[in-house]
């Protein structure tokens, strides 16, 4: 996010272009792809957001990436409009080649609409921003989104073994610095959101998938490879 030295900028440029194939190095160890996981974190935030009676028309991607996410969104939302920001320039310059037919702005963080955004969503980038920088992260995102507005932050559970040892076979990751459940919601509360639910997420790997159909009444166990804090901007 902005306020990454350049070093770390460059990082995420210089992967932009096989940042699936890095990526599919941790996640061998689950027998899944990165589709599967953004589908299922979709998914889930899609059946919550109903159950609120929600319904979104313009959403925020924070720290989009390559825009992996995009088609999920559309998928899962009726969107007039989905904002994805990143730093990594040649990041965004991918993800605007691959969905230039959806309505989607992809730009650098830091140009954020303001108070636009029904939905903000985050996966998997808290924990490449600087510890000293993330209170700034969350100011951005808050400042996007319209009163009432939701913000999903997702992130990877430090109590679960399989995900460090995963990350740890990241390039990128390998140097992040992960984000307990706890730490999240009071950074969250600290910038003005309200928690509403914290839930934990896939649970089995490929091999042992018979078991998945348990896993929404095991999103309180503490387990799961991710974690999603789900917060609203009061107002």
């Amino acid at each position: 996010m902005e306020g990454q030295n350049s070093a770390e900028t460059t990082e995420f440029d210089a992967y932009a272009a096989d940042y699936d194939q890095a990526l599919s190095k941790g996640l061998a160890i689950s027998g899944e792809g990165k589709e599967f996981f953004a589908s299922g974190r979709m998914t889930w935030l899609a059946g919550l957001v109903e159950k609120r009676g929600e319904r979104p028309s313009v959403a925020l991607d924070f720290g989009c990436g390559t825009g992996s996410a995009t088609p999920f969104f559309f998928e899962h939302f009726r969107l007039e409009t989905l904002y994805g920001t990143d730093v990594s320039e040649e990041s965004l310059t991918l993800a605007r080649d691959t969905w230039k037919e959806l309505p989607c702005r992809f730009s650098a963080v830091g140009t954020e609409p303001e108070e636009a955004v029904d939905l903000a969503y985050c996966n998997g980038v808290f924990h490449h921003i600087p510890v000293a920088e993330r209170a700034e992260a969350i100011s951005r995102v808050f400042r996007s989104l319209k009163p009432g507005g939701l913000f999903a932050l997702w992130e990877n559970n430090p109590w679960n073994p399989v995900t460090r040892y995963a990350m740890s076979k990241v390039p990128f990751d390998r140097d992040a610095i992960l984000l307990w459940p706890g730490e999240t919601r009071r950074l969250l509360e600290a910038g003005g959101f309200e928690v509403l639910r914290t839930d934990f997420v896939f649970f089995f790997p490929r091999s042992l998938r018979v078991f998945r159909g348990v896993e929404p009444w095991l999103c309180k166990v503490p387990f799961g490879g991710q974690y999603l804090v789900l917060a609203r901007k009061g107002g």
